[in-house]
């Protein structure tokens, strides 16, 4: 089983543990993902280049997965959200032009390139309002991020990785259509001087059983840090095919 993916079936455990039966809901997407824009300068200064990864490897796709289980929170309504959404690109590509990271020189041509963004996070979430079609919560997200940048040329090599924490606030909402249909947003994000972070997703899901119910969606991944250590900013597309089971 590949490394990055074992946090995925990990949260099913450890949320039913934490959860009532038939108190909690897992969701898990399949992804395809493309680099809209992702800029790196490391260390972020005059010495080391600023170059694009979409330039170096192209905009993809790329196969993720990530998964979200949902269970009762400590008040009637209020709910905690687990997420793993581990991501990584190791790819070959080309530099058209000497690039330097990381205080390192590579010269134009083939070069191996790492981009790795794994995001794991924790959510609790209270109602904001609702009806009897639809229901909107808001609550904050604390996010474990784990991210690396390499580029190897030969026996040559350089990596920047960070891991770190980041706050975030949350928003997300859902409509029901009939018995079947179901339309859902979802939102963290958080900006600041030295950086942000945005993931904004919709999708649209079909109930086969009470329990179980498929669904594709569309998702945007932005962000990135502007300090000393780095300079990194990616948007990241995704279309997903994913699957729910309520438990």
């Amino acid at each position: 089983m590949k490394a990055s993916l074992r946090p995925l079936l990990a949260l099913l455990p450890v949320g039913l543990l934490a959860a009532p039966a038939a108190a909690a809901t897992l969701d898990f997407d399949l992804l395809s993902v493309w680099q809209q824009r992702n800029t790196v300068q490391a260390p972020n200064d005059a010495a080391n280049s600023r170059f694009s990864l979409v330039d170096v490897l192209g905009k993809g796709a790329w196969a993720g997965a990530r998964a979200t289980l949902v269970f009762d929170g400590f008040r009637p309504g209020h709910q905690w959200r687990l997420l793993a959404a581990p991501f990584s690109i190791d790819d070959s590509g080309t530099l058209t032009a000497p690039v330097r990271f990381q205080n390192i020189t590579f010269a134009p041509g083939p070069v191996q390139a790492t981009y790795r963004f794994d995001s794991y996070r924790a959510t609790y979430r209270l109602p904001l309002t609702s009806s009897a079609n639809w229901e909107w919560y808001w609550g904050v997200t604390a996010k474990i991020r784990s991210a690396k940048i390499e580029l190897a040329q030969g026996p040559v090599s350089a990596s920047k990785t960070n891991t770190g924490f980041v706050p975030l606030l949350h928003f997300a909402g859902e409509a029901r259509y009939g018995v079947h249909w179901r339309v859902s947003l979802d939102f963290d994000g958080l900006a600041s001087p030295q950086g942000r972070a945005i993931d904004l997703g919709a999708r649209i899901g079909y109930a086969l059983t009470p329990s179980m119910e498929v669904f594709a969606g569309a998702r945007v991944v932005e962000g990135g840090a502007d300090n000393d250590d780095v300079y990194n900013f990616a948007q990241l597309n995704q279309l997903s095919l994913g699957l729910r089971a309520r438990f």
